[in-house]
């Protein structure tokens, strides 16, 4: 073997190591190529485990069987809502003898990978809530000191997702422990989507989150506090994101996802046209779809917004592009784009003050961003009506009712023969 070959053949065998290095120290699971869509018990159901007073609501394996049965047949997964996740309190107080998690027997007497075999045998996904620390949240053993013997259960058990929060551990082992988990669960051989809580907590404590080395690791992350049943809180989450989209947008994107928390459409604190504006916007933003709502009581008119196929296709685009705020108007109104495939671009205006009156806005197509085609064809974007065509040089006039409403709109050339965006 002549020199050159010698060497050649020596760089291909670094290459193939630190190729292997690369795979078994990330993720890598190629998995969530769009933002993820479910359910998930937390903002609804809590903690609530006292099944005696609570039958029908406690964290158990007969609410979990009930909603994944009400995802199929209310048309939810056939819209792409596919995972259905048990947040914390499903655990028993003590791990097993040989160290192992279990599920409380009382709420789950069959177990978990029976209740996995059954959300599996109706084309669902099945998610799971675990914590980076040494108890979760609420109390229960975390897997701090367990990480490859959780994530081999977690694996044994068929989880499609796993959840890890950060409670009750040191919020500077994060960017080490977030890692290892996810180390830990690639070992396993066994695809399993995973959500990190790694910035959310860094961010509130005034920590600068790596992103990168999040992106790398994680699916999708939380980026800032839980959202709550009610429109203060939904509007502070979405100012936040627009306060920081220039440093969270470069790290979002198929497979990895920054999170905005769960769509509370369907519970007790939105009004009709919040809720409007909370689907909207999570689309726009191509955050995670993950509904916290119970199925079974759930109204006609929030069962049509969550499953509204313009939306769903605008936060499914596979660009995977996050939306940004791009202009802040009169009356507090806000204005946010997202680019779609085939030149589109998707629009939400916002009109957050509770003033009796709705609002009359104009605006220049060049303020919005659009000016690459001479005309633009205007479509309404929750019903999809055409809406008019526009010359790029023309102004755009719409109304927006107050109090949390948006004007949801897409556009595209007008020189596009099919206007349809439902994936």
């Amino acid at each position: 073997m002549n020199l050159s070959k010698h060497v050649i053949n020596c760089l291909i065998v670094l290459i193939l190591i630190d190729s292997y290095h690369h795979r078994v120290n990330s993720l890598e699971n190629g998995l969530l190529r769009q933002p993820p869509m479910g359910w998930l018990t937390w903002q609804r159901f809590r903690c609530v485990i006292d099944c005696h007073q609570n039958p029908d609501s406690c964290i158990s394996e007969k609410l979990i069987r009930t909603q994944a049965q009400l995802l199929v047949d209310g048309g939810y997964l056939a819209a792409g809502y596919e995972y259905i996740i048990i947040d914390d309190c499903w655990l028993n107080n003590t791990r097993a003898v040989d160290g192992s998690l279990q599920p409380d027997y009382d709420r789950f007497p069959n177990g978990i990978q029976a209740l996995s075999d059954y959300v599996h045998s109706l084309g669902l996904k099945f998610g799971i809530y675990e914590d980076y620390g040494t108890e979760t949240c609420a109390g229960y053993p975390g897997v701090l000191g367990h990480l490859e013997q959780d994530a081999q259960t977690f694996a044994s058990w068929k989880v499609d997702y796993l959840k890890l929060d950060g409670c009750n551990a040191d919020i500077k082992d994060y960017d080490t422990g977030y890692p290892s988990m996810g180390k830990a669960l690639n070992a396993t051989g066994v695809p399993i989507a995973y959500s990190c809580s790694w910035p959310a907590y860094q961010e509130y404590s005034k920590m600068k989150p790596n992103y990168s080395a999040i992106a790398q690791t994680c699916n999708l992350w939380r980026n800032w506090g839980d959202i709550d049943d009610s429109w203060d809180s939904v509007y502070s989450i979405i100012q936040w994101f627009g306060d920081n989209q220039d440093r969270l947008a470069p790290f979002h994107g198929p497979g990895h996802w920054n999170d905005p928390d769960m769509i509370v459409v369907g519970n007790y604190g939105l009004s009709p046209s919040q809720s409007r504006a909370q689907m909207a916007l999570w689309s726009i933003m191509a955050a995670p779809l993950i509904l916290s709502v119970d199925l079974r009581t759930i109204s006609d008119w929030a069962r049509d917004i969550i499953l509204n196929k313009n939306l769903i296709a605008i936060n499914q685009d596979p660009l995977g592009a996050m939306g940004r705020r791009i202009l802040k108007l009169d009356g507090n109104v806000e204005v946010w784009s997202k680019l779609l495939k085939d030149d589109r671009t998707a629009f939400v205006a916002l009109y957050p003050e509770p003033y009796g009156t709705p609002i009359r806005m104009s605006i220049l197509l060049s303020d919005l961003g659009l000016g690459r085609f001479e005309e633009y064809d205007f479509y309404e974007t929750f019903h999809g009506e055409f809406l008019g065509k526009y010359h790029k040089t023309d102004r755009y006039n719409f109304t927006i009712n107050p109090s949390g409403d948006v004007h949801a709109f897409y556009v595209e050339s007008g020189l596009m023969k099919s206007h349809k965006i439902q994936s």
